[in-house]
């Protein structure tokens, strides 16, 4: 037997259809208590087809909270019982943030079937990379066959395309196998216009606040308790149902909530208790520009008590000084001293004045906050596929300068985090690709697109139009690449880089206080302390000699040979780094 229940406060009556071998058949659900309306159905089992209909409209309307949309989001919902699965990951225990190396994997273009099975056959060369927990892009239902997932409508359902909920539990169950977790990356701050049916069952939305997507999601609204409780279930669903280790909440700075109970803190707080439970560490971390550290602060200091959050800062400062790019927000960046700061406080703009907001902004991280709560990377799914034509930092900048790049990111304090193929210098592109279905949409969405690039002097031929297939086609991977003369090399380097941040403790030390950076602006290098371990980056074109503050005797890693070393410097050729362990200091005279 089955009881479907529905929140559907503004119903006057609400009928629930279900198929069986007969045909289809209709119950009336019976009114319950706030809003809620319930029905036992004694031959509905896990695989049965419903859906329901409001007020006798005849439209059939797929279950807010269904797990499967087998027929797309417009489609019935099925049944899923989650116990049906065999896991093999009882001995799993988890993984933590701290010292950990993620990897953001979308799972339509990782591989050329773009399925989670497909996936599973890549898993032993993240293994093998070292990485510690993948980040899966969006997966819950979404409208067409293929999209970044950022306009999902069905936020507990599965993604058919890729392979369903059983799908997603074979890949979990397969990375755990293999030591890997898996972190979900979820979006509650809005839900895509195709399929999102939301409103029809009550107060999902709110008007009192607008948003680059429409009304609001309502989290302070009359009825907004329910539509909380809905997000968190939500939330939980993906790690107790699917043995997630982990979530990523897309833009947290677009909810709009004003009691007293931040919604984030209503997050973590359940994330945590059924961590508590399940008997393995579970955390949060979210996406937000707001350079505010009461997200990752403890609610009893006043914060809402995430586990971290992405620090957008640390990209902006590595990606511009090794590019040069300084348009749009990157105007604020570029400097060696800046990213000095950023290795070194996690937050540039911590109060200060913003060229680019034209305000100041943010506030100062203290100091007592272990640095893996922060989240960077040089490469993600934004920060490629919201370019113009998505192209990838190795089409962008030299050798050299990628290997800069990855020595700096994952030896840095911040908990790392790489883009798939990065770590062999991927050439594909990362476009932004929809399959929208409704009338009209993908029309404007592709004028949009094409509008946003034209105020950057991009022709409107040369914008990928999203809703081409080929536009997706090419974002796939290339597999054959990592094999290759260059890739190869530079995937050795990430393995190394990797397997060092893991072998010398200093290197995945949290404290603040265990980072120091010295550097020259104009010859443009930059060495940073972690302990006993140095990390020199000669930025120039030249070979240079660089000043340290330590006797080295050893290189554990180098991105090219030819460097020397010897008490108080390194020399090195130009766009190469250098990372040595440095004797201690002697012991001072009594």
């Amino acid at each position: 037997m089955s009881t479907f229940r529905l929140w559907a406060p503004d119903a006057k009556t609400v009928s629930l259809v279900v198929a069986d071998s007969a045909g289809d058949a209709t119950h009336e659900m019976s009114a319950g208590r706030g809003g809620w309306w319930w029905v036992n159905v004694p031959s509905a089992k896990h695989g049965t087809d419903y859906a329901y209909v409001l007020d006798g409209r005849g439209d059939e309307l797929p279950d807010p909270r269904s797990a499967w949309q087998p027929s797309g989001v417009h489609g019935r919902s099925r049944l899923v019982d989650h116990a049906t699965f065999t896991w093999t990951d009882a001995n799993w225990r988890g993984i933590a943030l701290a010292g950990s190396v993620l990897y953001e994997l979308h799972v339509g273009t990782f591989t050329p079937e773009g399925t989670f099975d497909a996936a599973i056959g890549k898993l032993d060369h993240l293994a093998e990379l070292g990485i510690d927990a993948v980040e899966l892009l969006p997966v819950n239902a979404f409208p067409g066959s293929h999209g970044w997932g950022y306009d999902g409508v069905g936020l507990c359902a599965v993604h058919e395309p890729y392979g369903g909920p059983d799908g997603l539990k074979r890949f979990v169950d397969a990375a755990h196998a293999r030591g890997i977790g898996v972190v979900m990356d979820v979006v509650y701050n809005h839900l895509g216009p195709d399929g999102n049916y939301l409103a029809q069952f009550g107060p999902y939305f709110t008007d009192r606040y607008i948003t680059p997507w429409g009304p609001a999601v309502n989290l302070d609204a009359p009825g907004s308790d329910e539509v909380r409780s809905f997000i968190v279930d939500s939330a939980l669903s993906w790690l107790r149902d699917y043995h997630c280790d982990g979530l990523r909440l897309d833009a947290v700075h677009a909810f709009q909530d004003s009691r007293a109970l931040h919604l984030l803190e209503e997050i973590s707080e359940a994330v945590h208790r059924l961590g508590a439970q399940l008997r393995r560490p579970l955390f949060a971390v979210a996406e937000s520009d707001l350079n505010d550290p009461r997200l990752v602060s403890a609610p009893e200091a006043g914060g809402y008590g995430l586990d971290g959050q992405w620090c957008d800062d640390a990209h902006h400062a590595l990606w511009a000084a090794l590019s040069g790019e300084r348009q749009g927000y990157y105007v604020d960046f570029g400097s060696i001293a800046t990213l000095a700061q950023a290795l070194t406080k996690g937050f540039v703009h911590d109060g200060g004045y913003s060229t680019f907001r034209g305000r100041s902004h943010g506030r100062p991280m203290p100091p007592t906050t272990p640095a893996y709560r922060f989240v960077t990377f040089l490469q993600n799914h934004d920060q490629i596929g919201n370019r113009a034509v998505g192209d990838r930092s190795s089409v962008l900048l030299s050798d050299g300068l990628l290997r800069i790049g990855a020595a700096l990111l994952l030896t840095s304090a911040l908990t790392p985090m790489l883009f798939m193929g990065e770590e062999w210098g991927a050439h594909t592109p990362w476009q932004y690709f929809t399959d929208h279905t409704a009338p009209g949409l993908g029309d404007a969405v592709r004028e949009g697109r094409r509008a946003e690039f034209a105020a950057h002097g991009w022709g409107p031929e040369d914008v990928p139009d999203p809703q081409d297939p080929a536009t997706f086609e090419r974002s796939r991977l290339d597999w054959s690449e990592p094999t290759r003369p260059g890739h190869a090399g530079l995937l050795d380097w990430h393995r190394r880089l990797i397997a060092l941040r893991r072998r010398l403790p200093a290197l995945t030390d949290p404290a603040w206080s265990s980072v120091g950076c010295t550097f020259d602006e104009d010859a443009r290098w930059l060495v940073v302390r972690r302990g006993d371990v140095a990390i020199v980056a000669n930025l120039a074109g030249e070979r240079q000699a660089v000043p340290l503050d330590g006797v080295p005797f050893d290189a554990p890693a180098a991105s090219a040979p030819g460097f020397t070393y010897m008490p108080g410097r390194v020399e090195l050729d130009g766009e190469s780094v250098v990372i040595t362990r440095l004797l201690p200091p002697e012991p001072s005279a009594s």
